[in-house]
């Protein structure tokens, strides 16, 4: 057993849990986090993937005619309505999978906003790189724009505490039929099988033609409302987009740095942190706590952000308690550390070493009572190598 595991299990010990409990809890808080790009130099903000280019192509667009007309006219999801069963259908497999025309195919009667004009595409820089976001009028639309994005247009249940969404992975029809333009106009002869031939080429290559964006809504952030912050309704919904979008940007920069982004509380905390920070300036661990229901630990709130990060297998009742008490103490201590080096943390240049930090790290070490020694052991380490 290695020492980490080690000091891992004595963490969970120390906190209470059973020999069950601690098994289900180091499976759990695994950090998958892999470090492997970071041998070398790394500049921030890091260059945009190839699908910015045409998001900024449909920004300038929906700056003409809004948002909502400029990607109904470019993404075949905003083609149809929300409807139980539509993905089975063969017209939605078909134009979603085959990138076949939608027009005149009668399932294709549009997607339905309740505030289209209100939704705004942001091409927003993040320390991950430019990436595209969809800041939506209301909750029902964000509700909307989540199925049609990521659940195939199904009515699929979104949980009320979410506010935010990446999409990650999204095929984007639209890319492929530009690339295809550009290519007929290379080979004036071809033919349809030749174009078979070259489609097939670039399936592998799916930075052609998937893309990654953000949805977001304009509620309060965690469905925590504004009275429950002590903040004025305007405040706090300023306060909560400026978490939301940051909350996001950090899984997107853990996904494209480390390749992982997971419903896991070691991810929520890291991605919290930040944007609390970025809101507010310094960190809060109460607003943390509350934002996942835990404002009144020992006790947890039915409906925090917690429950919906369970793990899969789900953690049985004994481990989520032990989970619960783990995610405080690392708040608390996050917030220590972060009063105690404020003045560090404020430099744009070690902000972004500050979130790689986190990501070295597991919840039991950022729960031990050494947990601020190893943050800043790491961040030291980071400082030598990465702005080497």
């Amino acid at each position: 057993m290695s020492n980490q595991q080690e000091f891992r299990r004595s963490v969970l010990a120390f906190y209470g849990a059973s020999a069950s409990q601690a098994e289900e809890l180091l499976a759990y808080n695994q950090n998958l986090f892999s470090h492997k790009c970071l041998k070398h130099a790394v500049k921030f903000p890091l260059v945009p993937e190839a699908h910015i280019t045409v998001w900024e192509e449909y920004a300038v667009a929906a700056r003409v005619i809004g948002a909502f007309e400029a990607l109904k006219q470019r993404l075949v999801q905003f083609r149809f309505p929300i409807l139980e069963g539509i993905s089975q259908t063969e017209a939605y497999r078909f134009a979603t999978r085959k990138g076949v025309s939608v027009d005149n195919i009668p399932e294709a009667t549009g997607l339905i906003l309740t505030l289209p004009e209100k939704l705004q595409l942001i091409i927003h820089q993040s320390l991950a790189g430019t990436i595209p976001v969809l800041l939506t009028g209301n909750r029902e639309d964000f509700v909307t724009l989540v199925q049609a994005l990521t659940m195939q247009n199904e009515p699929k249940l979104v949980p009320a505490s979410m506010g935010a969404c990446m999409v990650a992975g999204f095929n984007n029809w639209d890319r492929i039929r530009r690339d295809r333009q550009q290519w007929s106009a290379r080979n004036n002869n071809y033919s349809e099988t030749s174009w078979g031939a070259e489609f097939r080429n670039i399936i592998p290559q799916k930075t052609l033609y998937q893309d990654r964006l953000i949805i977001l809504s304009d509620s309060p952030y965690s469905n925590v409302s504004a009275e429950d912050m002590g903040l004025e309704e305007l405040e706090w919904q300023r306060l909560s987009l400026t978490i939301r979008l940051e909350h996001e940007c950090t899984h997107y920069f853990t996904r494209r740095l480390f390749g992982s982004m997971r419903n896991n509380m070691l991810d929520e905390l890291i991605a919290d942190y930040r944007g609390i920070v970025a809101a507010t300036g310094y960190y809060r661990a109460d607003w943390f706590l509350r934002f996942v229901g835990l404002e009144s630990f020992p006790n947890y709130r039915e409906g925090g952000r917690m429950q919906n990060y369970l793990g899969q297998p789900p953690l049985c009742n004994g481990a989520f308690k032990i989970l619960q008490a783990l995610v405080k103490a690392t708040a608390e201590n996050l917030q220590r550390f972060h009063t105690d080096h404020a003045s560090e943390l404020r430099d744009i240049n070690i902000q972004p070493l500050m979130l790689i930090a986190l990501t070295h790290l597991t919840l039991e070490e950022l729960a031990s009572k050494s947990a601020n020694f190893r943050i800043q052991q790491t961040l030291e380490e980071l400082q030598k190598t990465i702005s080497a």
